[in-house]
């Protein structure tokens, strides 16, 4: 027995003497390890994984819109902004400004605020954690917080509010909470009001900060590539030093009192289509009917399987829905959105959403629809393992909700639930006195949000609030060539195979991911090819899906489902694009599907006439959009008819799309599809999932295809000057203005410009954000970039937003920089930090299975070898502060650059409000 006793005293011994002091040692789960910094209630969170050389450092803390009163709404969010003004030691003063020193070591860094907290956080190489320890710690106590730097920053964070303000979507979802909650602080969105966003004080905002921003309220979450050890000792380096809240934390006492009868709102605005909104009350995500709710929530509106899509989406009654329901600290909202079809009423949608419930209160879900979302869960979960970033993002909102553990027990807890469960949550919470039902019906037609369409509930129009915009168009469009190596590392096209499997060029790259492979395929079918009809290929490419000879679409996407599995297909101006992600368990069967679907599509008749509508209503949602408006008509001024940078005229695209007939999509098919010109690009773990098998088996005999066409026009002889696109009802104003270059992405002079334009306009270290929404506070988004240059002559192009008031501000300032940048190119400081910045994101962005799939897609499509990836760090090396200066010269006049602006404004530019 002493034997024993003295074995067991030395290997907890052991255990511990790996462990610095001044920790308590928490829980582990799921690989995650919790550790308390004893001298002052720090909540740390380790998990390491090296498959790849990145880490994700985030810092939760318990505080969000939640915590705020009237008068003060908003605040939580507002100082997540202010946060990056900086302290003492770090600040744009004394040349450490967060963004840049973060942004130069090539870092992936946002902060977000939403109901019950705020989180910050940096992907980045891993060799840089103790400076994001550093950055994160320095801010939690020692923030400026002056006032020039809220007044800057309130206008920016109000030009938020508007771009929200533009959505439908967003109105309607701002009420139903609204009216939902009475009491209790759900009652306000995240953004705040206007009124509160434009008034809140200097002093208010300490207030906030010196109530919640504490260790003993602070969560710190490091995952990827690090040292356990290292780690705790950095973090107690940091930390240590600072004390624990003097007072406690405040908690919430208020509770929303019992509804005693369905509520409803109304929400009236110039717009296109309508949108209904039904929401009911449900529990804190903590409850354990939390997980039968999150089945509930698949069963109706995930995927075609779904019951809101077939009662819906395929009977034309809607263009798009979704449910949310997130997992909050408190009682929440289980809401439907539905994005109502043209010709489609209010009142239908409504009724067919709540038959739907009513329909599942009384004869329950079958136990194939739980299977089927137990598995789409399980597959979700795998998928969420892919990078250090989306695990520490999980993590953040378990965290939130009250428990960290949630996250690596939510898959366990899943696979419990049975139909009956599910029936009993829709039977307690879906009852007409716990809703809220809310209509946004149109005034007349007017003009927001392009991902109305979309509709994703993550975006700025929603409660969970970026600082900065999520990236959208420009942000695709400006993507790296390729991004490069860091000196000295040579080992990734190696590492890669590729083979011509039945004519399919064929690329596998392995990564760190366990049992999950995602694929990225393209094929020259984009827009291009069309002649007589816009719409043409568009509408072929997505029939693919809507059924084949063996499988109606149903068939399709229960197999898929069944699995969760994802397959899409999206037509471009160039290429018909495939994106999936399966199990490695599941390759075969979804390579067989896709085949099928490429090889074999019914083309129905009546499917066709059923996208058609879909893809009108999706359209029509499209002409509320400021920016697609604004961007859509430089392209026209730029370009000819013809040329494929043209951006047809919407109502074009409709009139195209109501006049197809089956005979043309099968016309066209037969013409062009094939494997000839396809890539296919699968990332992931992929060593021993029998890809090559499956495509060899799954693609024999395919014949056929098309050459992408080369179009030889000329943009047009355009004079500088202004045009307006006058939208009424919008709160918000989107610019563009730019030129055609002529560059394509493989000549000689596009890196030099690249790295030039990096410098002007790529995110929060780029000129244009630290200069005109930074400094001057005149919009919340600002960018510069290069597009339609992958297999033609490109443009260039800024992109801002701006309230209508502060457009002329807005464009005086974004001319200045312009003017300056093109006359007088950049320092070389400037040119080495960029070489920096982008050797860092080469690590972050191949850091998943994603990220590698589309890089390497990107240029393959480009006719560049794997090698190029190897390649790639000598010549952007090699770049000159001389080559750069003069390709923006060379290239860019600011005397002849186009300017459009789309919103509530006159031809002048002037806002309308002011008539």
């Amino acid at each position: 027995m002493t034997r024993i006793l003295f074995l067991l005293t030395f290997l907890t011994t052991m255990v511990w003497a790996t462990m610095p002091e001044g920790y308590s040692k928490g829980r582990q789960a799921g690989g995650i390890q919790e550790y308390t910094l004893d001298s002052n209630g720090l909540t740390v969170l380790l998990m390491e994984d090296h498959s790849a050389p990145v880490l994700t450092f985030m810092v939760t803390y318990r505080v969000g819109s939640r915590n705020e009163v009237t008068g003060t709404t908003g605040s939580t969010h507002l100082l997540e902004h202010l946060m990056f003004k900086g302290t003492p030691k770090y600040n744009k003063d004394n040349g450490g400004h967060i963004d840049n020193v973060l942004g130069n070591i090539g870092a992936r860094l946002n902060a977000t605020t939403w109901l019950d907290r705020t989180n910050y956080f940096e992907s980045i190489p891993s060799e840089y954690l103790e400076t994001a320890i550093d950055i994160e710690s320095d801010r939690m106590r020692n923030l400026l917080l002056r006032k020039e730097d809220k007044d800057a920053e309130m206008t920016v964070v109000r030009n938020e509010f508007e771009r929200g303000e533009n959505s439908p979507f967003s109105a309607l979802n701002k009420s139903i909470w609204a009216t939902a909650f009475q009491a209790f602080p759900y009652h306000h969105s995240t953004i705040g009001w206007r009124s509160d966003i434009e008034n809140v004080t200097i002093p208010q905002l300490r207030e906030f900060y010196d109530t919640f921003y504490w260790p003993n309220n602070a969560t710190v979450t490091v995952i990827g590539d690090f040292d356990e050890e290292n780690a705790l000792n950095l973090i107690k380096k940091y930390y240590g030093k600072i004390p624990a809240s003097p007072k406690p934390i405040p908690q919430l006492y208020t509770t929303e009192p019992k509804q005693e009868g369905p509520r409803r709102v109304v929400v009236k605005r110039p717009g296109q289509l309508g949108v209904v909104a039904v929401a009911w009350k449900v529990p804190e995500g903590t409850h354990k009917d939390s997980y039968a709710l999150n089945v509930l929530d698949k069963i109706l509106s995930s995927g075609k399987s779904s019951r809101y899509y077939k009662a819906l989406q395929d009977k034309n009654k809607t263009v798009n829905n979704f449910n949310f329901y997130a997992q909050l600290q408190y009682p929440g909202l289980f809401a439907t959105y539905a994005f109502l079809a043209p010709g489609a009423t209010h009142e239908e949608v409504e009724e067919i959403i709540l038959k739907e419930i009513d329909s599942i209160k009384t004869n329950g879900v079958s136990a194939e629809e739980v299977q089927r979302a137990i598995n789409q869960v399980e597959a979700e979960t795998a998928f969420g393992r892919d990078g250090s970033f989306y695990i520490a993002a999980q993590l953040n909102e378990a965290i939130a909700t009250g428990d960290w553990t949630l996250y690596t027990s939510y898959a366990d807890n899943i696979k419990k639930v049975t139909p009956r469960d599910v029936q009993e949550v829709a039977n307690k919470y879906f009852n007409e006195d716990q809703s809220t039902t809310g209509y946004f019906i149109p005034k007349k037609p007017g003009g927001a949000s392009a991902r109305a369409g979309a509709a994703h509930r993550l975006d700025d129009q929603g409660i969970y609030h970026y600082r900065p915009p999520m990236a959208g168009p420009e942000a695709s469009l400006n993507a790296p060539p390729m991004a490069p190596m860091p000196e000295g590392k040579s080992s990734i096209a190696k590492n890669i195979r590729r083979s011509t499997i039945q004519g399919i060029d064929v690329i596998l790259a392995p990564t760190g991911v366990k049992n999950v492979v995602t694929f990225n395929a393209s094929l020259p079918l984009g827009d291009i090819l069309n002649t007589d009809n816009s719409m043409l290929a568009d509408i072929t490419g997505r029939m693919l899906d809507k059924g084949t000879l063996k499988h109606d679409k149903f068939a399709l996407a229960g197999i898929l489902e069944n699995m969760g599995a994802r397959l899409n297909f999206d037509v471009g101006t160039y290429t018909l694009t495939i994106s999936g992600r399966c199990l490695t368990k599941d390759v075969d069967k979804v390579i067989g599907l896709l085949a099928e679907e490429l090889r074999q599509p019914a083309f129905d008749p009546a499917e066709l006439e059923k996208l058609k509508k879909q893809r009108v209503g999706n359209l029509k949602r499209m002409l509320e959009d400021t920016g697609t408006q604004a961007r859509d008509e430089l392209t026209r001024l730029l370009y000819p008819k013809g040329h494929p940078n043209y951006g047809e005229k919407i109502e074009t695209l409709i009139e195209d799309t109501e006049k197809i007939t089956v005979d043309q999509v099968k016309d066209f098919y037969t013409r062009h599809y094939g494997p000839r010109g396809m890539i296919f690009v699968a990332a992931g773990d992929v060593k021993n999932a029998g890809l090559e098998k499956a495509i060899e088996n799954s693609f024999n005999g395919w014949k056929g295809g098309t050459e992408r066409p080369v179009i030889d026009m000329k943009p047009k002889a355009v004079k500088a000057g202004f045009h307006a696109v006058t939208m009424e009802g919008k709160t918000s104003t989107s610019m563009f203005m730019g030129l055609p270059t002529g560059l394509k992405r493989t000549d000689k002079d596009y890196l030099p410009f690249y790295l030039g334009n990096t410098i002007l306009g790529t995110g929060f270290a780029g000129r244009l954000m630290s200069i005109i929404r930074d400094d001057e506070g005149l919009t919340y988004g600002i960018y510069s970039a290069h597009a339609g240059d992958i297999y033609n002559g490109g443009y260039w192009y800024i992109t801002a937003t701006f309230a209508p008031d502060l457009l002329e501000k807005g464009m005086n300032s974004t001319n200045r920089e312009l003017k300056r940048w093109a006359e007088k190119g950049v320092t070389a400081e400037e040119l080495a930090n960029v070489k920096k910045r982008l050797a860092g994101r080469y690590k972050v962005g191949l850091a998943t299975s994603a990220g590698m799939a589309r890089q390497i897609l990107s240029f393959i499509q480009r006719g560049l070898d794997l090698s190029y990836m190897d390649q790639y760090p000598s010549l952007i090396q090699a770049v000159t502060l001389e080559q750069v200066n003069k390709v923006i010269k060379k290239y860019i006049d600011p005397d002849k650059v186009v300017t459009v602006v789309a919103g509530s404004i006159d031809k002048d530019g002037k806002p309308l409000s002011s008539k």
